[in-house]
């Protein structure tokens, strides 16, 4: 089977991973917070806090900032549910944004029409999560603004965007994503199909030492040994940990983060990669009604996902009939996604069939064409061979 994604490991992640085992510490060593610093540096947020997967940090992201009971978050539709989730973990409710049709992200015209009645009403969002889908970053410097305006804070759900870059408009610098230039905290995934990978994990940065702070401890249990924080016992009782706050056990152990290190050395080459299989497929389908992701000429996505859109009208071929065709010639067709609104969990809260209607739309036409750093050009030639079929059959 040709996988929509997977890893690419080398000697020197296998070597890596082997000096962490022969080592005294397999957890709270030196590689956590090396490999911390090392996604700092990359890119150029003042902090960084790994976890055990992205979803502990949106978590402890959400926390930080003080969302609770009675808060509202708004995500996209179009993302895995964790990007909602993490609002329900801290007792506070979800609303979403539709996308746009073209980038296949939050729509910035959509947000602002939502954020204006929400003004009206009394009923704004306490925190907006943008979710860079498939790698294409967002348009954070509207968001940022917006987030002005309205007093709201931003997560970047970056978990798909490591690597990519975006140009700031007001003096065409370019941005890394991830270095909360216009977000409060970003989040990165490193799951096995990501631009890296530390088996699972994940990371929160941002340029707030406070967020940080609190960050840290909401991911060991609430427990602090900063004497700082402690409150006074008497002198006769030895304290040195003290829980001062509800945490919990989402530590990155030293085995994934020398994994995600080692890795983190070939980002730049993974993602060039990723770049040049998306130009071969757009360059292949040209002719064929196959309908891409917009992105930005002054951005560069980081290709996590190859999403393409099958309209039936046009090509005479649906979803289904194109998604039975890849699994045929075992080709892994996966869809990204079926918005969360319309997950079960979501409808039970009362959001329905036809209240994001881009999204839907969407999820009743994407695939995700197979993209990571070892896929070869042959096989790439065999995909698009295949579909090029398909649609002239």
């Amino acid at each position: 089977m040709i996988n929509y994604g997977m890893q690419h490991i080398n000697d020197d992640d296998i070597e890596a991973v082997v000096a962490v085992l022969k080592s005294t510490n397999l957890t709270q060593g030196q590689c956590v917070p090396d490999f911390e610093k090392a996604l700092v540096s990359y890119t150029g947020a003042s902090y960084g806090v790994a976890a055990n997967s992205a979803t502990s940090a949106l978590h402890i992201a959400c926390l930080a900032i003080g969302l609770g009971p009675g808060d509202l978050l708004w995500t996209s539709p179009n993302t895995f549910v964790s990007s909602a989730n993490c609002a329900i973990f801290c007792g506070a409710s979800v609303d979403f944004v539709d996308i746009d049709s073209e980038t296949f992200n939050i729509s910035i015209e959509k947000l602002k029409e939502k954020l204006e009645i929400a003004q009206r009403i009394n009923k704004l969002p306490k925190v907006v999560i943008p979710v860079h889908y498939a790698g294409n970053p967002c348009e954070m410097e509207e968001i940022f603004n917006l987030s002005k305006v309205y007093g709201f804070k931003v997560i970047e759900d970056a978990s798909h965007a490591l690597g990519a870059t975006y140009t700031q408009k007001k003096d065409l610098s370019t941005i890394k994503v991830g270095s909360c230039k216009h977000s409060d905290i970003s989040i990165f995934s490193f799951h096995p199909v990501k631009m890296i990978t530390s088996g699972e994990g994940g990371v929160a940065l941002t340029n707030n030492e406070n967020y940080a702070s609190k960050m840290r401890l909401f991911r060991s249990h609430g427990i602090t040994s900063d004497k700082k924080l402690m409150s006074k016992r008497g002198e006769d009782e030895i304290w040195n940990y003290q829980q001062i706050e509800l945490g919990f056990n989402y530590r990155m152990s030293d085995i994934h983060a020398a994994l995600g290190n080692s890795q983190l050395q070939r980002l730049d080459m993974f993602v060039r990669r990723r770049n040049n299989i998306a130009e071969a497929y757009i360059k292949a389908f040209k002719d064929l009604p196959i309908k891409y992701q917009m992105i930005d000429d002054k951005s560069n996505s980081s290709f996590h996902l190859f999403p393409v859109r099958i309209n039936k009208g046009l090509s005479g071929k649906s979803q289904r009939d194109f998604h039975d065709m890849l699994w045929k010639i075992e080709v892994v067709a996966n869809l990204h996604y079926i918005p969360v609104h319309r997950q079960p969990f979501y409808e039970k809260m009362g959001f329905k069939k036809g209240d994001f209607p881009n999204a839907e739309d969407f999820h009743r036409e994407v695939i995700s064409l197979p993209i990571f750093y070892s896929l070869t050009t042959e096989i790439q030639d065999f995909i698009i061979n295949k579909i090029t079929n398909f649609f002239n059959s």
